[in-house]
């Protein structure tokens, strides 16, 4: 692989932004960040008047392009993870809606496809997947199908919300000699999700839910990202669900209480828990643009994840669709679904970026919740999310208008 270097650039360099650098690329990591370039090297990009940002990170996203997750082979998800790319997304998490358990393990096995295939190919990386709402509050359900949902009843065992308790998976196996339980395959499907192969595993969930503490407790025990949403938790139950392991909430303000100043609700219970992080759908319906500052900046941008919650829509305009066995409308940029339910959102990472940069906040403040603390989230932070020297070279060239110049991923560039 040859070795690149990206000259003249500013860089956002963890807490502030370097002028005037080279940063050098090789084998698809970054091996040299320097005033001047002090090396010999095989390709020379000028990057005058560019700023360098860290890769977006997308955590939370259900298609692009026509295609939904829920429905992709494996195919799809690349047409997904090429558009991705071309706006900016050097890594995402496929993210999956309620769902049956067989269409669940068809697609799982389609993302695990993706990820084996996607290192020969300049597309956005699939680094794991994220179930939504499967064990949520039927009455925080948004755009969610509710038949589909869950609550646990044990390790290996789930039943749907609306049925008599019903083991959805072979029992459990012990062995020989040991009270351990152990997977009835590889993977290990005690919660009744199937697991990829590899990968960051994610679940949004309601607390409250029967089960819903113990359920978290064994999400952080199998290394799963516990995210608290679809729900109308009380503090109490809250403070449970942190101090089992959930330290993470879904798409702020969206499908949870609101703060009153006489019942802190979800939303009042996480500005004021230093620990908690949450992501947010950046936009501008939503949350309100003032709103959507006003979280940002309480809770501060090093605590907050900007997430798109695309949908198939996304890139294909206006219009009428079929998503999740009903019809979608798309009109001026905003989804509702059959039930008038906002039904996902229709932007990319880089439309959450520019929305941001709308509202003032600075080049690091933007690329530390679009890169920086997604990475976090996921605990990939030790090669993606910053621009660091032995991290991937996972870039955006951003002009000064806020539009994409280039894009590097794994040291490649890709076609915009």
């Amino acid at each position: 692989m040859s070795t690149i270097a990206v000259k003249n650039a500013s860089v956002v360099f963890w807490d502030r932004l370097l002028e005037n650098v080279s940063v050098v690329v090789e084998g698809g990591l970054v091996t040299s960040i320097d005033e001047g370039l002090r090396v010999s090297v095989d390709r020379i990009i000028d990057a005058g008047g560019l700023i360098l940002f860290p890769g977006f990170i997308d955590v939370h996203i259900h298609g692009a392009v026509g295609v939904d997750v829920n429905a992709a082979d494996v195919d799809k998800l690349v047409e997904i993870s090429k558009f991705l790319a071309a706006n900016g997304v050097t890594a995402w998490v496929p993210t999956l809606v309620p769902d049956s358990d067989e269409n669940y393990r068809r697609v799982i096995a389609a993302i695990d496809r993706l990820m084996e295939i996607q290192g020969e190919m300049p597309i956005a990386r699939a680094v794991g997947v994220h179930y939504e709402g499967v064990f949520a509050n039927e009455k925080m359900c948004g755009a969610l199908r509710p038949e589909f949902f869950r609550r646990f009843t044990g390790v290996g065992t789930t039943a749907f919300a609306d049925h008599p308790v019903s083991e959805t998976l072979p029992p459990l196996l012990k062995q020989e000699g040991s009270e351990v339980a152990t997977p009835p395959q590889a993977g290990g499907e005690l919660i009744g999700l199937p697991r990829l192969k590899s990968g960051v595993h994610m679940t949004t969930f309601a607390p409250e839910i029967d089960g819903g503490i113990e359920l978290a407790r064994e999400l952080a025990r199998q290394g799963w990202i516990a995210s608290i949403g679809h729900t109308k938790a009380d503090t109490p139950i809250l403070e449970q669900a942190f101090d089992a392991g959930a330290r993470h909430l879904t798409h702020f303000y969206n499908a949870m209480t609101g703060l009153h100043h006489r019942d802190v609700g979800v939303v009042g219970w996480a500005l004021t828990k230093d620990d908690v992080t949450f992501d947010i759908i950046a936009d501008g319906i939503h949350v309100h643009p003032k709103m959507l500052e006003f979280a940002c900046r309480s809770k501060s941008p090093d605590k907050v994840s900007l997430i798109s919650d695309s949908v198939a829509p996304t890139g294909r305009g206006d219009g009428e669709y079929e998503i999740w066995g009903e019809k979608v409308s798309v009109l001026n940029g905003r989804t509702k679904n059959e039930r008038g339910s906002i039904a996902g959102s229709v932007i990319t990472m880089h439309d959450a970026f520019l929305q941001m940069r709308s509202l003032g906040f600075s080049e690091v403040d933007v690329a530390k919740m679009t890169s920086t603390n997604p990475a976090k989230l996921l605990g990939l932070d030790h090669s993606h999310g910053s621009i660091e020297i032995g991290k991937r070279a996972d870039f955006v060239g951003i002009r000064p208008d806020g539009s994409i110049k280039f894009v590097m991923i794994g040291g490649e560039f890709i076609d915009l």
